[in-house]
Order: C-alpha cells, then structure tokens, then sequence
C-alpha cells in the first residue's frame, strides 16, 4: 500500500517522518524522529501525538492541521514541538493525506528542525534592532525565544559568564544555569510564554548563575516579554550580586555578633543589679537611720556629710534602675499587663510622692482633674512611672512659681479617636530650642546655664519616651527658654 512505502521510504530521512491513523495515534515512527524526540518505536506506538510531542499551548494548531491533512489532502507550517527530555524546538511542517490498499485514510507527517536556523534568523533580526540599545545597559542582557534558545546576547553578559563575543548564540539558556536549576527551569519557561509579563525571576530565592568555567556566583534576574511581527521572545536582564551577598553575610555575622552583646550585657545587667543595688539600699538605709539620729547626735558637719552620702547612693541607684529598664526595653523584655487603670488615681499618687519635694522648694503644687474616675486600658505600674518621672523633672527643674498636673479628655488629632491627656506644667527655667530634637535621647541632659542645676541620669525622659510607645501612646512637649514648659503624655482610649 501507499502507506507502507512511504513508511519504508521514511526510514532512511534525517527528518522525523510519523505516520498517524485518522485518531492522530501513532503508526510508524522512524529513526529521524527517534533522533530529533528522543522517544523509541515501543514508547510511541498506538498513543497520541499530542500527549507525546506537542506543547499544551499547541493542541489546537495541531488538531486543527490534522483537520486539513484529512480533508484537503496536507499542508505545510511552522510550528514548536517538545522533546523528551522537556526541551522545545522549532520544526518546519509538512502533512499529506495517504490511504492504505483497502481506502483507509492515514496522515504522514514530516517535521525538520529548524532551530538553528530560526534562531540564527532571529538573531540577525534581533542585531539590527536592538544591538546598540542592550549594549548600552549596565546590566547582562540574554534574550532568547520560545523554545529556550539565546538569539542575542550583549557583550556584559559574555563577560559575566566568561564566553567569547558571539559564542552564546543558538546555546540553551539552561547552559547558564546549574544542573539542579534546570529541570524546573524547563516548566517554569513554558508558562511564562503562556502568561508573559515583566518580573522578578525566582522572588525570594537564592539564584546562581553557571560560568563557562562551572563556578557558580549568585545573581538576581528580571524577565520582560517582547514579541516582534515573527515571534515572542524573553529578555532577561541578570545582575551579579555578589558582592551584596559578602555584605550582606557580613552584617549577618556582624548582628549575630551583636546579639551575643547584647545578651552577654543582659546577663551582666542582671546580675550587677543586684550585686549593686543591695549595698546601695542598705548605704541609703543606714545614712537614714543615721540622719535620724537614732544611734545619736550629730554635728552641723556630719549631718551634711551623711546628707551627701544619702544623695549620692540615690542617684545611683535611679541610674542603675533606669539602665535595667532601658536594657528590658531595647531587648523586648517588658512585661507589661493590660488592665482596666483609673487615671486619676495614679495622678493622685504621685501627688502624695511628690508634695512634700514640692514644698520643700517653695512652690506651688496644684492637680486639676474629673471628679469621676477616667479609667483606660494600660499597665499601670508603667503609668505610674511616667508620670512620676515627668512630674518629679517639672519639679527638678521649677525653682521659682509652681508646677500642676492636669488630667483630661481630648481627641487625636490623626485619627479623630478618644484619647486621655496628662499634662504637666511648670514654670521653670524651660528649654532652649536647640536642644528640643536630643531631648528624650538616651544620656541627654540640657544645659540650662544655671548655678548648682540638679544632677540627672538622663534617662528619666528617654524612658518615658519609650514606656509611652510600648503603650500605644506618646509624649508631646512645649517649651522655651525662660517661659517654663508643658510636657503632655496622651494615650489612647478614655
């Protein structure tokens, strides 16, 4: 039959020559096709060509030539064909319509690989385009076509990867990867084709590039689509990274470096606390027990003496509390317990801590607030700290003339929501507006030009400052020097 002899005629072409049944199953395969597709006779026999050859986004160009074949009698086309081993090629077409001795209908096929050929074609089309625009980007540019193959690629990304000029043309881009990217790699082309667009190749993860050498160096890459009246093509813009990756592992060992700092300085914090603190309390204890003159009278001297000594152990213990607390905070350590806190009561608090520090100076000590309670979700021995601390500065800092604290409702002005407002005012020496930016910067101390000004840790405010966030609040402050100041602490709800 008809048939037959094409089949035998067919096993001595360089080209792949299928005979199909009218199903488009599978008849003969010869040697050519077997060379070009990879696959044997015994795997190929009675299944489909397109199960076995044809890329998903082609099976309608092929039935629809087979189609043809069987009612017009052939024809010839372009088309992309899929291999075994997942790779694409370009074929050149043609179908013809035979018949076997008793009229039955089959379809030879013949399929030539072009793609050398189109890629050379394409890249010719491609250099007299875009030749002088890739050279000029800083970045390699490798584009290639549809079936994976480079038509051009520009004289940075010949250098990147260490191939001569020219010597990247008709190579899969797969040669450009290592061997574990590859089979992925394969998939991840064949959609790309189906959904193009501009984007970053493998967001997120670590890619490598392969030199011709096979060293391996990192690189990141950007995909765009770009299609020419004839085909579709991928321009991949590749950038080595490698010397961001040595910064980036270098800061890495540098935090890590820093962790263990920062630890080592908890644990050392921890411990001296209390190594540090007990002498401390039991030197104020004693000098109060002394002061009071329990053990006996005193002269002017010694009383200033102790007074001194007293003082002295008190400021160095708010150090010490004040760096414990700083520490906890900057390592996330605080452990702060929501609940239902009456405001005023915490005000009225730190009145009663506070008078007799406020009469003692002279001065004028007033609180202005709801007769009801004004109760908000916060942690309250927080609350109290920052209040005590703002409080305890305004007197600090207030020689002459008073200092009030106001308790209040207002509105953030941001969001429009419920916020309680606790204010406090003095009239003090205020603060110069050179220095409003260090002001709540950890150890910052203001240079108020005064004779004897109070001693300091200059953490009181830098603590506040921090505690107020942790809250979901913030401490807001007017001031000038000479006029006094208002320091307000706003947090939200009411």
């Amino acid at each position: 039959m008809e048939a037959e002899a094409l089949a035998l005629m067919a096993s001595q072409s360089p080209d792949a020559l299928i005979l199909l049944n009218g199903a488009g199953h599978v008849v003969h395969w010869s040697s050519g096709a077997q060379a070009i597709f990879g696959y044997g006779i015994d795997e190929v026999r009675d299944r489909s060509l397109n199960e076995l050859v044809i890329p998903i986004d082609r099976v309608e160009e092929q039935r629809q030539r087979l189609a043809e074949a069987l009612s017009v009698g052939g024809g010839t086309f372009e088309s992309v064909r899929r291999r075994k081993d997942g790779s694409l090629l370009y074929v050149d077409v043609s179908t013809r319509r035979v018949h076997s001795a008793s009229g039955t209908a089959f379809i030879l096929v013949a399929e030539k690989d072009v793609t050398l050929i189109k890629v050379q074609r394409d890249a010719k089309l491609m250099e007299e385009r875009f030749r002088d625009l890739l050279e000029s980007m800083p970045d390699g540019i490798v584009m290639a076509n549809s079936t994976g193959h480079i038509v051009i690629a520009n004289s940075q990304a010949e250098r990147l990867f260490g191939y001569e000029s020219g010597e990247l043309r008709g190579r899969s881009v797969d040669t450009l990867l290592p061997a574990r990217y590859r089979h992925a790699h394969v998939g991840h082309r064949s959609n790309y084709f189906l959904q193009p667009r501009k984007r970053a190749m493998g967001s997120g993860l670590d890619l490598a590039g392969l030199r011709k050498d096979s060293s391996e160096f990192p690189i990141e890459i950007s995909l765009s689509p770009l299609r020419t009246e004839e085909s579709a093509f991928v321009m991949s813009a590749i950038r080595d990274i490698s010397e961001r990756k040595r910064f980036e592992k270098a800061l890495q060992e540098k935090n890590q470096e820093l962790a263990s700092a920062n630890q080592a300085k908890d644990h050392f914090l921890a411990g001296m606390s209390h190594e540090l603190r007990t002498p401390l309390n039991a030197i104020i204890g004693f000098t109060g027990t002394l002061l009071m003159k329990l053990p006996g009278p005193l002269n002017e001297e010694q009383q200033k003496q102790l007074r001194t000594v007293q003082t002295s152990a008190r400021h160095l213990l708010a150090l010490i509390n004040d760096l414990l607390d700083v520490s906890k905070i900057e390592a996330g350590k605080v452990g702060l317990a929501f609940e239902a806190v009456d405001c005023k009561a915490v005000i009225d608090e730190v009145e009663a801590a506070l008078r007799p520090q406020a009469q003692d100076k002279g001065l004028a000590f007033t609180v202005s607030a709801p007769d009801h309670p004004a109760i908000i979700q916060t942690d309250r021995r927080a609350l109290s700290q920052i209040v005590f601390n703002l409080a305890g500065n305004a007197i600090k800092f207030t020689d002459h003339g008073s200092v009030s604290l106001n308790l209040s409702v207002d509105v953030m002005p941001d969001t429009g929501l419920p916020c309680t407002v606790i204010r406090v005012d003095d009239s003090g020496v205020g603060i110069p507006l050179a220095d409003h930016d260090k002001l709540f910067g950890a150890f910052s101390r203001i240079n108020t030009a005064r004779p004897n000004a109070p001693d300091g840790t200059g953490l009181g405010l830098h603590l506040s400052q921090k505690l107020a966030e942790l809250l979901g609040g913030k401490i807001v402050f007017r001031s000038e020097s000479g006029e006094g100041s208002s320091f307000s602490l706003v947090l939200p709800g009411a």
